[in-house]
């Protein structure tokens, strides 16, 4: 366990929101943050210390990049992982290679929760036209199909409903490897949330009930209900299970579904998460900080509830327009993102509300 003192520099790769507030964290905890994107309008950078554009594949550039940090962490699952290999003598990477090469495909993520005792949907893989009818025969319709790499919000994804022609859904998603999901019956989608630090300790935020519109997350509130909080220690302990055998350090999501039978593992994210935005004003320590604390070896926070009920909403495109009317509730805790233009479908921001 190596513990970095303030002043030292966490280098954070990937650009967006995510790494923004991991940025505004670090900075109060006294450490300098090194941004690493391949866009040079990045709204991390805005809030750093230092920032590299240059792309994921630059060994040159992640090189002297990776040599100026004294840790170097992720906002974005999808950072390619063979440069990483490349520079991990510059620097500790946490979480390690072995997540993001878990997350990044989704038949691993299921195979792997499924070898550490989880449950998850029905699912086939589909490399090819032929083998999509063979799937949606095993595994029925209405299912969903996803491509195995990419994709999030609900991009690259395509639902299939009985009687659908199988060829146009085949279309949908560029004709890409993927994996065909069977749909599951349930009451509730909920994330856990962890941190482990370096040392093995794990801590647990209060699971919040998230609810999605359109592929996207809208609101995440915890205390979760009762349906959700029933079903909570089975999913905890997966995610522990899971965090353990990658012998991770930071913050790991795992999102589920509540159904009759117990949790259903959806996916996991290997790092801080939209569902758990809620932490900054709603838990005794955010999300970000304690992921800041675990890299840099520093003794994890308190992550309990700092309120009896915390709501989040997404602000999603036209919404953050609405930021003076959130601002007119001085109960609102408003975050805009700075990402300029809204677009449909755009995370622009959240706003939390605390309840005592």
């Amino acid at each position: 366990m190596k513990t970095l003192p303030p002043g030292s520099t966490i280098g954070i790769l990937g650009g967006g929101q995510l790494g923004r507030m991991l940025s505004v964290a670090a900075a109060q905890l006294g450490y300098r943050c090194h941004i690493y994107a391949p866009n040079a309008n990045s709204v991390a950078a805005e809030v750093s210390a230092q920032f590299t554009c240059a792309q994921d594949d630059d060994i040159a550039s992640l090189t002297r990049f990776a040599k100026s940090c004294d840790v170097i962490t992720f906002e974005f699952e999808n950072v390619p992982v063979e440069p990483l290999h490349q520079i991990s003598s510059c620097a500790p990477l946490h979480p390690p290679i072995a997540a993001l090469d878990i997350a990044q495909n989704r038949i691993a993520e299921k195979v792997f929760a499924r070898d550490h005792d989880g449950t998850t949907a029905p699912f086939a893989e589909v490399s090819d036209r032929p083998a999509l009818d063979r799937a949606i025969a095993d595994i029925g319709a209405p299912a969903i199909l996803k491509t195995i790499r990419m994709g999030y919000d609900g991009k690259g994804q395509s639902r299939i409903q009985p009687g659908d022609d199988l060829d146009s859904h085949w279309q949908a998603v560029a004709q890409q490897p993927c994996i065909a999901e069977g749909f599951v019956t349930f009451s509730h989608e909920f994330s856990v949330i962890l941190v482990r630090g370096q040392d093995g300790e794990i801590r647990f935020w209060n699971t919040p009930h998230n609810v999605h519109e359109d592929g996207i997350l809208a609101a995440s509130t915890a205390p979760a209900p009762v349906a959700i909080l029933d079903q909570q220690d089975t999913a905890r302990a997966l995610a522990a299970r899971m965090a353990e055998a990658m012998n991770y350090v930071g913050v790991l999501t795992c999102e589920f579904f509540a159904t009759k039978d117990g949790p259903i593992f959806n996916e996991m994210a290997p790092r801080v998460h939209n569902s758990g935005h809620w932490t900054i004003e709603g838990a005794i320590t955010s999300q970000f900080e304690n992921h800041i604390r675990a890299i840099c070896g520093l003794p994890l926070g308190d992550a309990g509830l700092a309120a009896k009920k915390v709501e989040m909403h997404n602000l999603i495109g036209a919404q953050a327009d609405n930021w003076e009317t959130l601002l007119s509730d001085g109960t609102n805790h408003l975050h805009l993102y700075g990402k300029g233009i809204s677009r449909p479908g755009r995370k622009m921001g959240h706003v939390t509300k605390l309840h005592f």
